[in-house]
C-alpha cells in the first residue's frame, strides 16, 4: 500500500459514504413511491447531465479504459492473415464519437416519444405499441442487461478493494461485496432516483477530479508540463485513435466501431432505464434534451482524459520500470497506490469509489423500479402508499442479493479487460430491446403478441452461433461489438413474420 495504511483507506471510505448518507437524508424527507420512481419530476436538467456523465463512466471506465490503451491490437486482415499491432491505443475514441449519432438520435426521437406517452418505465411504450408480453419481454431483457452489467461494474471495483485494502486485512471476497451493496442499499432504499441525481453529481467531481490529479503528478514525474504531456503523448506508441485502412474483419475498424458506439448508445442510455429514469426526472422534453446534449459534448472530453491517462501510465510504468500483476486493469491502481505520492493513493481510491457507486447505486434503483411497474403493476390504483413502501422494500433487497450472487459468479470470468466482456454481452442482451423497439418505432403493423417471447429469445441464440463461426462463413469477418446489430436485426426480422399490415396489436 506504499505510505496509505489500510486504516487511512478505511477512513476515507466511512467518510465518504457518511456524506452520501447526508444527501440520502435530505433528498428522502417525505419521499413517497412516486419520488423514488420519478424524483415527482423536478430535477435541474445541468444537474441530471452532470451526474449522467459519472454513471455512463462508471468503474469499468476508471480502470479498464486506461488499461485498455496499452493492450495488444490482434486482427485477420482480409486476406485472413494474422496481423499484430503493438496497442489499439485510443481507438476508444471511434466508439465515443458514434455514442455522438447515438445520443442524437435519442434526444430527437425517443425522449419525444417518452415525454408524450408520459412514462415512468419506458417499456411502457412496448405495452402501448404491441401488448403486455412485448412490454414485459422488453423489461425482463433489461433487467438481465442490468443485472449483469452492474455486477460486472462492481466486480471490477471489488477485486482491486480485495487486493490492495482487504487482502492486509484478512477480508474475504464475499465480504467486500456484501459490505460494497449493503452500503448502496442503505443511501438508496428511501429516496430513490432523487437522491441518486444529486450523488452522482457528486460522484462524477469526485473521479474526474482523482483522474486530472493522478494526470498532475505523472507529469511531474515525468518532469514535463502539459504541452510537453500532449507531445508525449502523441509521439508515443499509444496515440493512434483512427483504424480507416485495417479492413472488416478487425473489431477496431473505424466504420464498425462508428456503427457500434451509435448502437451501443441508443441501446445502453435510450433504450435503458437506467440512464433514462434520470433524464425522464427533468421537467420538461426541452430540458431533458439539453441534459443529452450537454451530457454527449462532455463525456468526449471525459474520455480523452482517461486514454491520456492509460497512455501516460504505460509511459510512467517504462520509465520507471514498474511491473504490474494480473490484467491491465491492474495498471492504474498499482501505479496509484505504489509508485505515486500517498496523496494519488487516497484520491484513487476516492474515485474509483465514486466511478462504482455511480453506476451502481442507479443500477439498484432503476431494477426495483422497473420490477414494481412493469412487473407488480404499481401505478393500478388500489394499493395503499404503505403497501407499496413495504413491496418496494422487499424488492430492492431481493436486488440487492441478485448482484451479490451475480458478482460471485463472475469472479469466475476474471480475466482480460472487463470492458470488452461487458460490450458483448450488452450486445446479446439488449438486441431484441433494439429490434422491438426500431420496429415499433419504424414500422405500422401490428404483431402477434404472444409469439414476441420466442422471437427474443431465438435472435440472440441465432446471433450468438454466427458471431462464433463468422470467421469460417463470412471470410474472416468478426462482428466484435457491431454483433448488437445483427441480434436487432434479427429480431426485427422475426417481429416482421408474425405481423400484419392492420394498426393496433394483435394479442
Amino acid at each position: 500500500m506504499g505510505n496509505i495504511s489500510p486504516a487511512i483507506i478505511i477512513t476515507i471510505i466511512v467518510l465518504y459514504f457518511a456524506l452520501l448518507m447526508v444527501v440520502s437524508w435530505f433528498t428522502s424527507r417525505k419521499a413517497d413511491t412516486e419520488t423514488f420512481f420519478t424524483a415527482n419530476r423536478s430535477s435541474p436538467w445541468l444537474l441530471v447531465a452532470i451526474g449522467m456523465i459519472g454513471a455512463s463512466l462508471s468503474g469499468v471506465t476508471f480502470i479498464s479504459i486506461p488499461g485498455a490503451v496499452g493492450a495488444p491490437h490482434t486482427y485477420l486482415n482480409d486476406a485472413g492473415v494474422l496481423m499484430y499491432n503493438k496497442n489499439v491505443g485510443f481507438s476508444w475514441m471511434q466508439m465515443v464519437f458514434g455514442f455522438l449519432l447515438g445520443y442524437f438520435v435519442i434526444a430527437t426521437v425517443l425522449l419525444p416519444i417518452y415525454y408524450r406517452l408520459g412514462v415512468s418505465t419506458i417499456y411502457s411504450y412496448l405495452g402501448e405499441r404491441f401488448g403486455p408480453r412485448s412490454h414485459k419481454t422488453g423489461s425482463a431483457f433489461f433487467i438481465l442487461s442490468r443485472v449483469v452489467g452492474a455486477a460486472f461494474r462492481l466486480f471490477l471495483v471489488a477485486i482491486v478493494l480485495q487486493k490492495f485494502l482487504m487482502d492486509p486485512l484478512g477480508i474475504s471476497f464475499f465480504w467486500t461485496v456484501l459490505i460494497t451493496i449493503v452500503l448502496i442499499w442503505v443511501y438508496t432504499f428511501s429516496g430513490g432516483i432523487k437522491t441518486i441525481v444529486v450523488t452522482d453529481t457528486l460522484q462524477t467531481v469526485c473521479m474526474l477530479a482523482a483522474v486530472i490529479m493522478t494526470i498532475y503528478y505523472i507529469m511531474q514525474g515525468l518532469n514535463t508540463d502539459f504541452s510537453g504531456m500532449v507531445d508525449m503523448i502523441q509521439e508515443s506508441q499509444y496515440s493512434k485513435m483512427f483504424y480507416f485502412d485495417t479492413g472488416w474483419a478487425d473489431p477496431n475498424n473505424f466504420y464498425k466501431q462508428i456503427i457500434s458506439g451509435a448502437l451501443i448508445a441508443i441501446v445502453m442510455t435510450g433504450l435503458d432505464q437506467d440512464m433514462m429514469q434520470k433524464n425522464l426526472t427533468c421537467k420538461t422534453l426541452g430540458e431533458s434534451q439539453k441534459n443529452i446534449f450537454t451530457f454527449s459534448f462532455v463525456l468526449i472530453f471525459a474520455n480523452i482524459l482517461f486514454l491520456s491517462l492509460g497512455a501516460l501510465l504505460y509511459i510512467y510504468a517504462a520509465k520507471e520500470g514498474v511491473e504490474f500483476a494480473g490484467t491491465r486493469d491492474q495498471l492504474y491502481p498499482t501505479i496509484a497506490l505504489h509508485h505515486l505520492p500517498s496523496i494519488i493513493g487516497i484520491v484513487f481510491i476516492l474515485g474509483l469509489i465514486a466511478a462504482a457507486y455511480s453506476s451502481a447505486d442507479s443500477a439498484l434503483t432503476a431494477l426495483t423500479t422497473t420490477f414494481c411497474l412493469d412487473f407488480l403493476d404499481f401505478g393500478k390504483k388500489g394499493r395503499s402508499e404503505s403497501e407499496k413502501k413495504k413491496t418496494r422494500l422487499i424488492v430492492h433487497i431481493g436486488f440487492s442479493i441478485v448482484l451479490l450472487a451475480t458478482i460471485l459468479l463472475a469472479k469466475r470470468l476474471e480475466e482480460t479487460s472487463i470492458i470488452n466482456q461487458l460490450f458483448t454481452f450488452a450486445g446479446y442482451t439488449y438486441g431484441p430491446i433494439l429490434g422491438l423497439f426500431s420496429f415499433g418505432i419504424l414500422t405500422k403493423r401490428s404483431i402477434k403478441d404472444k409469439l414476441v417471447i420466442p422471437i427474443c429469445i431465438i435472435a440472440p441464440i441465432i446471433s450468438y452461433l454466427i458471431d462464433t463461426n463468422s470467421i469460417a462463413w463470412l471470410g474472416g469477418f468478426t462482428f466484435g461489438h457491431t454483433i448488437i446489430a445483427l441480434n436487432g436485426l434479427i429480431t426485427f426480422v422475426g417481429l416482421w413474420l408474425i405481423s400484419s399490415p392492420e394498426n393496433g396489436s394483435s394479442k
